[in-house]
Parts: structure tokens; sequence; C-alpha cells
């Protein structure tokens, strides 16, 4: 795998110490298990990077770190909090990115003083060690190159997801509910938070629709990657004579817009509802009108919250995640992309699906876009979708 990054002056992380031909030729490996030889010769070769370098633009980051530092020293820096927190926050990234790249070159010399170590002393379990190191070292270089892929202008916002029932009845309703759980868990194993803004229980058994926020740095970027279709084949728990059923829900994931960036939205497009909320509460729910419904009039998007206890606060949220929907659909119109956000949604049924969990008559995930599958249906339905994800950026990075 070669992780090129093509910016100004080259950081130089030299791996020429380990060019196959060179460990062919050398006695260390007289007598050697050719497993082991191969393995070695492997992990090696797999790591050069062209020209046996990554390319980093170290000084680039290092001067707008200078930059940063002397600008927190000026009298009025805090005089305009919200741009403040926001070159902190870029500092806070840079500083990170500096010190990965640092890292990275310590523990590839360091590799190196115990590879040559290894041949002298004819050590094989030393040879081992530094196999090991170089594997933990591309796992962070694969790490980084993911996130270069992340490169978006809204890539590092949080992001809002609406999930919705299709074709299937209950069946789809229940399957809903199953995506819900399993981003939900996605983000909880990533340390990002989530917090549900709506839900619409379904009429048997799961939900019709679940709209939620993700807080984490590069949220979006990552959950873009499922907007779509996706679909279950499973003997179905709803039918008395256990018959496989279909089952579809769509995935919409919107950036949150920074405060920074101005969505007009004019009263008199809006049509705001209140109702009784019908989820949990205790004692609240269906005392007080505190639910809200917007509907903005002019595209057609309607969004609605109550989670919160307050008719204020739900007001709130429900424009919060217009705005971000507005702010979308603005992205694509701007980008010539093939349709609107609100006209782009395919039909919610077979054929258009981007995924499909299969439970019966076999167990696999397996993504259409991507051609990636897993057989371990259950830890996907538990949240483990990176490996999806990193096909799909991969991908699109292409």
């Amino acid at each position: 795998m070669e992780f090129l990054y093509p910016i100004r002056r080259p950081f130089h992380l030299s791996l020429s110490w380990v060019h196959p031909p060179v460990l062919d030729l050398h006695p260390f490996w007289k007598g050697r298990p050719c497993g082991t030889k191969s393995k070695i010769r492997f992990l090696f070769w797999k790591r050069r990077f062209r020209p046996s370098e990554v390319i980093f633009d170290l000084d680039a980051k290092i001067a707008r770190l200078a930059q940063i530092e002397q600008e927190t020293l000026k009298p009025d820096f805090w005089n305009d909090n919200e741009g403040a927190q926001k070159i902190l926050k870029e500092r806070t990234a840079l500083r990170g990115g500096v010190e990965l790249w640092e890292k990275l070159k310590a523990e590839l010399e360091e590799a190196k003083g115990y590879f040559e170590l290894a041949k002298e002393e004819n050590d094989e379990e030393t040879l081992k060690e530094v196999a090991a190191r170089i594997d933990r070292v591309e796992k962070d270089l694969q790490a980084a190159e993911f996130k270069r892929m992340l490169g978006g202008e809204n890539d590092r916002n949080n992001a809002i997801v609406s999930i919705h029932s299709g074709a299937g009845g209950t069946e789809a309703q229940d399957w809903a509910s199953m995506l819900l759980r399993m981003y939900l868990r996605w983000a909880e194993r990533r340390g990002f938070r989530a917090e549900v803004i709506d839900t619409l229980a379904g009429e048997e058994a799961g939900i019709k629709s679940a709209t939620f926020e993700v807080t984490g740095e590069y949220a979006y970027g990552y959950l873009k990657a499922e907007v779509g279709i996706h679909r279950l084949v499973r003997i179905s728990p709803f039918d008395a004579g256990k018959r496989r059923h279909t089952s579809f829900a769509s995935v919409f994931v919107y950036p949150e817009i920074e405060e920074d960036i101005v969505v007009e939205v004019k009263e008199e497009d809006l049509r705001v509802d209140t109702f009784r909320s019908s989820g949990a509460g205790g004692q609240h729910v269906n005392k007080t009108e505190s639910a809200v419904r917007i509907t903005h009039l002019p595209t057609g998007i309607v969004v609605q919250c109550q989670n919160e206890r307050s008719q204020h606060k739900n007001r709130a949220m429900a424009l919060k995640v217009l705005k971000s929907r507005l702010y979308e659909l603005k992205l694509r119109e701007q980008e010539e992309k093939a349709e609107a956000l609100h006209s782009a949604k395919k039909d919610i049924a077979w054929g258009s699906q981007i995924r499909s969990y299969v439970l019966q008559p076999y167990r696999l995930v397996k993504d259409h876009r991507t051609n990636f599958e897993m057989g371990n249906v259950d830890a996907v339905l538990d949240g483990e979708l990176d490996e999806f994800i990193q096909a799909y950026l991969l991908q699109k990075a292409g």
C-alpha cells in the first residue's frame, strides 16, 4: 500500500534499509523458515512508500501553528469569542497532525535500530518485534490516510441523521429501529455523542422514522457514506408462517451547519404546528403541546422535534435541523448534482439499495457500491461499520 501526500515539501520517512533484495542476500536468512522470511519480507515490502518517503506538509503546519500562537497573544484575541474558539480548534487539529508524524518518524527510526541489531546478533525474536512495530506504524498511517479522505468542506462537522422505514410494513418499521440502534452503537464505539431528536413509533413494532444528532469530529464525513437505501432479508419474527421477508429503510445525513454560516429562513415561509409528545417523558407526555413540527413551504421539507420538554427548545432544535437540510440542499444545487436533495430520493424498495443485510438463508452484509462484505452480521448490527465506511471513502477518493 502506498501513502501519498502530494503537498509542497517532502517529510522523509526512509525505509530503504528494508529493501527485500538486500534481505535475500544477507546471511541472517540462511536456514530460517521460509514462512518467517516471507512474512518479514512482505511486511517490509508492503510498507515501502513511493519514493521511500511519506510526503507531508510539515513546514506549513508548523508555520501556521506559530502564526496561531502569535494571534492568541494579541490583547483583543478574545473580543470575538466564536472566532477565537474556531482558531483554537484549528490549533488542536494542527498539533495533532504534527505530533502524529513526529511519532511515526521516531518509531521507524527505532525499528531501524532494532533491525540492525537483529542482523548483527542473528536474533529472530527481535526481528519479529521489528515486524510488529512496523505493523503498528502502518495502522497509524492508514488512519492518517483515512482522515485525509475527509477533506470536504463540511466533513469535520457534526451530523444530523434521518431514518425512514420503507416497503415492508411492520417488518420495515422494525428494521428502521434496528438501523437506529446500529448507528447509535457506532457513535458510542467512536466516542461520539448521539442524541435522538425525534421518533415516530411504528403501528405494531419498531419506528416509522427517527432523527438524531451525532456530535464529534468528522461525524458528517464518516456518516455521509451511509446515505441510501438499506435492505434486510430475514425470517420474519412477525410472521407465524416463519417465511422469509425483505424490508427496506432509507438513511439520509446532513451536516450540522456552523454558527457563522448564514442560512436565511423567512418566517412567512414556515408553517409551525404544535402537538402533544408521543414519546417517552413520564407524566409530561400528552399533557402539553410541547412537540413542534415545522414545514418549509418553498421546498416542502418537514422537520419535527419532541425530545425536549419545552416547546421553545423543541422549536429551536427543529429550526437547527431545518437549516442543516436547507444548507445541504443549497450545496447540492451549487454543485450541480443530479437533483436537489428533496427530489433525489429513490423509492425505498427493491433495486435501489446501497447495502444488503442478509440473515437468511445465509449470513452476510454486502455493500453494493464497493462490493465490500462481512459475514459477522451481528457485529455489523452492533455498530461495527468502520470498514464499510472506509471502503466507500477510499472508492470515492479514487
